[in-house]
């Protein structure tokens, strides 16, 4: 099947910094392709200029088959549901006056766009909130809104912008729902995101981004299996950290030991050696898990914080 969207060598300079390096990747139908990576990675220009909205200094984008952007951004863009990482509702219009102004900028009648307002608020769960304005909606009232005004115009490719920055646990819960039955119905989505547990949830792949280089891409369950050992053991309390120190004993059952704070961690192939061992500290406190998209985040990438982002 023909990419809904195929990028290839991109490049975006700032000034003396590079925040985009030669980026290449695709997007099937059906897909959703979710971009991670610490602040400053790129991951929003990137966005930005698949959009349009960013004008790159080398690369090419194309969409369908044969549009290519920017030279067919318009013919693009009426294919394309977005929603930015900032909140972009109109605060004078009404929920449903939000989805009418949106459709007429893409050139629809009034009558077949208020045809699908009462459905894509349902979709939103925003029925009872259709003549509410946006200052009197919570934060993930807002952000599915944003979602529903995004597919006003039939769009075959979603591109979303960190959709869940902001909210409760069960305003994400609610959002990744409407999302997973936006995919179960064909639709192609490009996500990006800083939750790792979004993006294992709704990606079919992922593209880990750092100083603008793609540093990994692949299935989440397989870059996890490629990149790191099946175990994980994290040990905390006081003392804790001198189990890190390279003469200690329990260094013998693990293949990798990292420090985060006061917690250390203890990657492994086999748990149970090194679970065995913990008992000589009973003071400690321990949690043994899978290795999940976290540890393969914080492997690619590193724990320091980015100061510059």
């Amino acid at each position: 099947m023909t990419d809904l969207l195929n990028v290839q060598n991109l490049v975006k300079r700032f000034g003396d910094n590079t925040v985009v390096n030669d980026l290449s990747f695709h997007i099937a139908p059906g897909e959703c392709l979710g971009v991670i990576g610490p602040n400053g990675a790129g991951k929003t220009t990137t966005l930005r200029m698949c959009l349009g909205l960013t004008t790159p200094d080398a690369g090419s984008m194309t969409y369908f088959g044969n549009l290519r952007m920017p030279h067919d951004a318009l013919a693009i863009k009426s294919r394309l549901g977005v929603v930015a990482q900032m909140d972009t509702l109109d605060p004078d219009f009404t929920a449903e006056e939000n989805l009418l102004v949106y459709g007429r900028y893409f050139g629809m009648k009034d009558r077949e766009i208020k045809a699908r307002i009462a459905p894509l608020l349902e979709f939103g769960a925003l029925t009872s909130k259709a003549k509410a304005k946006p200052g009197e909606l919570s934060g993930g009232m807002k952000r599915r809104l944003s979602l529903s005004r995004a597919l006003i115009n039939h769009p075959q490719m979603l591109l979303l912008d960190e959709p869940t920055t902001g909210l409760d646990p069960q305003a994400r819960h609610l959002m990744w729902e409407r999302l997973q039955m936006l995919m179960q119905e064909g639709k192609s989505i490009l996500l990006t995101t800083h939750f790792m547990d979004e993006a294992e949830r709704l990606c079919d792949r992922l593209l880990v981004l750092d100083h603008g280089q793609k540093i990994a891409e692949g299935k989440p369950r397989d870059l996890i299996s490629q990149h790191l050992e099946p175990d994980v053991v994290e040990v905390y309390g006081q003392g804790a950290l001198a189990l890190a120190a390279p003469e200690s004993a329990l260094r013998q059952h693990a293949a990798r030991v990292e420090v985060s704070g006061e917690t250390v961690f203890f990657y492994t192939a086999e748990a149970q050696p090194l679970l065995m061992a913990l008992q000589h500290w009973p003071h400690l406190r321990s949690l043994h898990r899978p290795a999940n998209l976290e540890d393969l985040f914080l492997k690619l990438t590193g724990r320091q914080i980015r100061e510059n982002a």
